[in-house]
């Protein structure tokens, strides 16, 4: 009884810290200009005598405006000689604080990247943030936290062991950390905490796939209400898996079994409901297989906003998605505090928040742009600066203001700033997602997944776009697509425009790939080893093979973006 108490209590602090950091996060918006200060003040003083700190003059800076001056923008690849002497046990390099960990992140190059993680970056910058993410969720279905079986984390994998550093740190993903047994802080995430936490067999800690469906295969057999997966790549692989894989789900579900390996209780009711089920529908969707669901949990702009309203509706007619929060390993840039379906309001007091215009280049000297700077429907480069050792890093992500709330803008996640530019086009993911969403708007189709590729065609060259198609498409709806395509690129897209004007780049040709095209490729990484946490869409592929594929022929002559 008195575990039971200790239970609920935990839950009950958790859920109550989760709406106090979200209300002081709004609470902060009220003032962004002291807060932006107080961050700024805060990381020059405790890093002043660092290495990086000394080189930049930390302890003579006064402003922003003297930061901006004394700390040129730099990437991820600038950054890696300082990070790779921390890594390897250098201390006082990026913060006086030693790093605990390095969070992993997937790079343009494919390489992970390291992030240094110091204590005091998760105390007052990081723990607030995700806390507050949670609020929303929480608030509109309480279960999501407080029962444990009531959230399915696709993101939520912990293993035994991780990679390391050479000084023997761990590397890992945000979503394996434990912040209880790392950081002390007792987060409570909405799944975490589900019977299958533990794997019922044991499986290779790379083999994602064969992990995944041992879950499902416990998870099925619960109450689901939410199911919270950040990236909506894995989210939308979910319905496809449950299609490809439920006869094998029945048969495990009624025999006891994960993959024919005794692990559970059988049950044979739950079995047959499942094959009733998939029987009369002819598959298996979400929808089916857990009629309560009520929320999803994860991104729903850029790429995923092409295909997320319709595939939200294979989960529940009634079911709500809530927005992820802008943020990457680096650290959280907006996270919604009202409810906006889309869009975050800035983390003000996590970090020092600048942006540029995102038709230009980022330089080391590049003028930036404060939040009362920056317009309603433009997009932007952040650039962070926060206490874990980062000094104005260019994030790699492009964010649209959306609107205001208190005066301050609300920010979307619109893609990364990858360009493609074969021909002097300069295209970003966000152009082509908008081009692609009027497009579709116009001609009244709809698809679950595009991609990009450059196709050399004898002397021509122009994009390729693969789409996967929801229903069948005709000849003349490819042609009009096409041609509304190539309008609304040129109209977002000045660069596009002139490329095309100038005979540079041919028209653009579509391509309507099988509809599982997207999932069997999405399947082929994970397994290759890629963690379902970072495959993410990609509106641009430079891969001549994965292009083969996904259009289903051989195509000769493809030049890479």
């Amino acid at each position: 009884m008195k575990a039971r108490q200790a239970h609920d209590d935990q839950l009950e602090n958790c859920r109550l810290r989760m709406m106090a950091e979200r209300n002081q996060l709004a609470r902060s918006l009220t003032d962004t200009n002291s807060c932006q200060e107080r961050v700024l003040r805060q990381l020059i003083a405790e890093n002043a005598d660092t290495d990086f700190g000394r080189l930049h003059h930390f302890s003579l800076l006064g402003s922003i405006a003297d930061f901006k001056k004394a700390v040129p923008i730099r990437d991820y690849a600038e950054f890696e000689p300082w990070i790779d002497r921390a890594a390897d046990g250098e201390s006082n390099v990026l913060t006086a604080e030693d790093p605990v960990l390095f969070f992993m992140s997937s790079g343009t190059t494919g390489r992970n990247k390291k992030i240094p993680v110091t204590r005091s970056f998760m105390r007052q910058s990081f723990f607030p943030f995700y806390f507050a993410m949670w609020a929303g969720l929480v608030e509109s279905v309480p279960e999501a936290l407080l029962r444990d079986d009531a959230t399915y984390s696709l993101k939520f994998d912990p293993h035994g062991r991780y990679p390391s550093t050479n000084s023997g740190r761990p590397h890992l993903g945000v979503s394996q950390t434990d912040f209880e047994g790392i950081f002390g802080e007792s987060l409570i995430e909405p799944g975490t905490r589900a019977p299958w936490k533990h794997l019922p067999v044991k499986l290779a800690d790379d083999d994602h796939l064969g992990r995944a469906y041992a879950r499902l295969c416990m998870a099925a057999q619960h109450d689901l209400l939410c199911i919270v997966g950040l990236n909506p790549a894995m989210v939308a692989a979910l319905p496809r898996q449950l299609a490809l894989w439920w006869p094998r789900l029945a048969k495990d579900i009624r025999d006891g079994t994960v993959g024919g390996v005794p692990a559970m209780t059988p049950n044979p009711e739950r079995a047959a409901t499942l094959e009733r089920l998939a029987t009369y529908f002819g598959t298996l969707l979400p929808s089916h297989l857990w009629p309560n669901l009520r929320s999803l949990f994860c991104w729903n702009t850029g790429v995923s906003s092409l295909y997320m309203p319709r595939l939200a509706e294979s989960f529940g007619t009634n079911v709500r998605v809530f927005p992820a929060p802008v943020a990457a390993s680096e650290g959280p840039v907006a996270v919604t505090v009202d409810g906006h379906r889309s869009a975050g309001s800035p983390v003000v007091a996590a970090m020092l928040l600048e942006f540029i215009e995102a038709d230009e280049d980022i330089l080391p000297d590049s003028l930036t742009l404060g939040l009362s700077d920056l317009d309603a429907g433009r997009e932007y480069h952040v650039i962070i600066s926060q206490l874990g050792g980062l000094y104005r890093y260019a994030l790699g992500d492009v964010v649209r203001v959306v609107d205001r709330l208190q005066g301050v803008p609300r920010l979307e996640y619109a893609g990364r700033r990858t360009l493609s530019n074969v021909a002097g086009e300069r295209l970003r993911e966000s152009q082509v997602v908008r081009a692609v969403k009027d497009a579709l708007l116009s001609t009244g189709m709809e698809i679950g997944n595009v991609t990009c590729h450059v196709e050399q065609r004898g002397d021509d060259m122009g994009y390729g776009v693969a789409i996967a198609p929801r229903g069948s498409f005709q000849a003349h709806e490819i042609g009009a697509l096409e041609v509304r395509f190539d309008r609304a690129l040129q109209d977002v897209s000045r660069c596009y425009r002139h490329a095309r004007e100038s005979g540079r780049l041919g028209k653009s040709v579509f391509h309507v790939t099988e509809p599982d095209a997207f999932f069997r490729e999405w399947q082929a990484r994970i397994t290759s080893g890629v963690r379902p946490a970072q495959a993410k869409d990609r509106i641009f592929t430079s891969d001549a093979e994965i292009w083969r594929r996904l259009i289903g022929r051989t195509a000769e002559g493809l030049r890479s973006v």
